[in-house]
């Protein structure tokens, strides 16, 4: 939204935040068109020309336009959360595609689970992928056998078969399992912990955006083999560091990967480590696949995405 707003300074916007977000916002300095409010039910700008949701969830008021953007629907379609959790996100979720003028979807995947899951017709939907951020990835970072995995250590990310397969890989190469704990993370992390390969594996936990950059541009290779992802940007950003990436076929994967990354069947195991350790072996395969994957990065950008959200948005407002 801060694009948006820089990029239309002739527009007036509201940055409308509720109340567990409102005080931290003001870490962050907003363009000179652009204001902050608390939402608050029933407390909204009622009187806005349009309201964007920025993600699965519209105030419960009438609006006279708003856009919901939808970003995954995984909450819906596997057990990877709590029943109560899934029951209130579904809740939210069909009320806000129930109200909203147009939804905007991260991706073709999620925009077709949100008219098959949600019951809106295809005409309200709109794409607009993600752009990329930017990472400050070191210059000429050495290479070092580790093959990364950035994202929660959860059921839906797949940890478990991954773990497996890579114990099938070179005794010299190390896992990096970068990522807080999520759900399901308990059972993983004793599988981590009972397998052959653990003395080779880290788990750093959550890591800040500049530590990570330098993981990405540290490892090898990127494994990805997630169950279901509605973008998948740690995909993108491992591509931008020129990390030959390995993921998983399902979901949005293949969208966003398209031809720069192998992909394999996210719950065959035994691919899965043939795919590892093929590249593991294999340099001219890692030098292309990196090319290609940063070709591919560079398709993604917020730019494009901020052009693509105020089409939508003039195509709302006449």
């Amino acid at each position: 939204m801060l694009g948006l707003a820089a990029a239309h300074p002739e527009a007036r916007f509201l940055f409308c935040y509720r109340p567990h977000r409102y005080l931290r916002s003001w870490s962050q300095a907003l363009p000179p068109n652009a204001r902050r409010r608390l939402l608050f039910e029933p407390v909204v700008p009622r009187r806005a020309a349009l309201f964007h949701g920025l993600n699965q969830r519209l105030p419960q008021v009438h609006l006279p336009r708003a856009v919901a953007t939808f970003h995954d629907l995984f909450v819906m379609t596997g057990e990877y959360s709590t029943p109560e959790f899934r029951a209130r996100f579904a809740a939210q979720a069909r009320g806000a595609a129930a109200r909203a003028t147009a939804v905007i979807a991260v991706s073709a995947f999620t925009a077709r689970q949100v008219v098959a899951l949600l019951g809106v017709p295809e005409s309200k939907v709109r794409v607009i992928h993600h752009g990329l951020r930017h990472l400050a990835y070191p210059a000429n970072a050495p290479r070092q056998k580790i093959i990364l995995n950035v994202g929660a250590i959860q059921k839906r990310k797949n940890i478990a078969r991954l773990v497996e397969a890579f114990e099938t890989v070179d005794p010299s190469w190390r896992l990096v399992l970068a990522g807080a704990s999520g759900y399901g993370s308990a059972e993983i992390l004793a599988s981590i912990a009972r397998s052959p390969a653990r003395g080779r594996i880290s788990t750093p936990g959550y890591v800040a955006p500049a530590d990570l950059a330098a993981w990405y541009a540290g490892a090898q290779i990127f494994a990805f083999p997630s169950l279901d992802e509605g973008f998948g940007m740690p995909v993108l950003e491992a591509m931008a560091a020129g990390t030959p990436v390995v993921a998983s076929r399902s979901s949005a994967l293949p969208e966003v990967a398209g031809e720069a990354a192998i992909l394999v069947d996210a719950e065959d195991t035994a691919a899965l480590a043939e795919a590892l350790r093929g590249l593991t072996a294999n340099d001219d395969l890692k030098g292309d696949l990196a090319r290609r994957g940063l070709a591919r990065a560079h398709l993604f950008t917020w730019e494009k995405a901020v052009r693509e959200t105020w089409d939508v948005y003039r195509e709302l407002l006449g």
